[in-house]
């Protein structure tokens, strides 16, 4: 039985089961070959239910790391680890859980049928590791999905669509029915593709943090222009200034710019802040 206060709705069609394995290439029936087995990476499964996903991962023959936090369901996965020498099961929250030890030196590739109430939590986690990941291919609901893979100047691009496509290239692969899960969920769900890295443009890794914190300044009031919204960090009038130096329109607005002219509005602003001093506006 699924608990509700956990977000389970487990993948119960065998049919659906078998087309994300060949979305994700673990399936020895899909167009493309299976991942051959390998030593340099393994498989970071979140949140593995009864094991649903877990054999297919296994077939891959890399190394399956499970992460479940039901007690209940680490039991049957300690059960499927006796008959797979491959399998590790570890029981924990992933909020909490340091995936580059359970990695130990491995390149990750993640898979996950994620609670739907903390998919952003967890993607955040996720971009922790970014460097130390290759993909990650998540089912999530498809709103959501729709976000993460969102284009600028589209009604669902935001916040989190710019975090996700710093961090890595999203991709919508899959649309999954309600029917597919036990419980059905009251929305429709889809499978991404996370290919890291994305569009990180070589910010020294001290400047990541800032850059967030920026960009959630930029959507602070989605409706007012950069200018309105950067007026803690930067001047209107300079802002406006460097808008037109970067070749965008002076009264842009966050939705509008991609990855890359987030970075080099960040640079601009925070490069002036650096010159002018501590408590100073450009």
């Amino acid at each position: 039985m699924a608990r509700q206060r956990l977000g389970q709705h487990f993948l119960s069609d065998p049919g659906w089961r078998e087309k994300i394995a060949r979305a994700i290439r673990v399936s020895p029936h899909g167009l493309q070959p299976s991942v051959p087995p390998r030593q340099d990476f393994c498989w970071i499964e979140i949140g593995a239910g009864h094991g649903e996903m877990t054999q297919h991962l296994l077939k891959s023959g890399a190394p399956v790391i499970a992460v479940e936090l039901d007690p209940r369901l680490v039991a049957n996965l300690q059960r499927l680890a006796q008959s797979h020498a491959n399998l590790s099961v570890v029981p924990g929250d992933v909020l909490e859980t340091n995936l580059a030890a359970l990695a130990d030196g491995r390149r990750m590739r993640i898979y996950g049928n994620l609670p739907y109430y903390i998919t952003s939590p967890i993607l955040h986690h996720f971009f922790q590791y970014a460097d130390k990941i290759d993909e990650a291919n998540i089912v999530i609901q498809l709103e959501v999905a729709s976000r993460l893979t969102a284009a600028p100047a589209s009604k669902q691009y935001g916040y989190l669509s710019v975090v996700t496509q710093f961090y890595s290239l999203p991709s919508l692969a899959l649309r999954l029915p309600p029917a597919a899960f036990r419980p059905p969920p009251d929305v429709a769900s889809a499978l991404v593709t996370l290919k890291f890295p994305g569009e990180h443009t070589d910010l020294p890794a001290g400047d990541t943090e800032k850059f967030m914190d920026f960009v959630k300044t930029c959507f602070a009031q989605k409706r007012k222009t950069l200018s309105n919204n950067l007026r803690s960090l930067s001047a209107p009038k300079r802002t406006r200034q460097i808008l037109s130096e970067l070749k965008l329109r002076e009264d842009a607005r966050a939705e509008q710019l991609p990855v890359t002219q987030f970075v080099a509005l960040y640079r601009a602003i925070s490069s002036e802040q650096k010159e002018a001093g501590p408590g100073s506006r450009s």
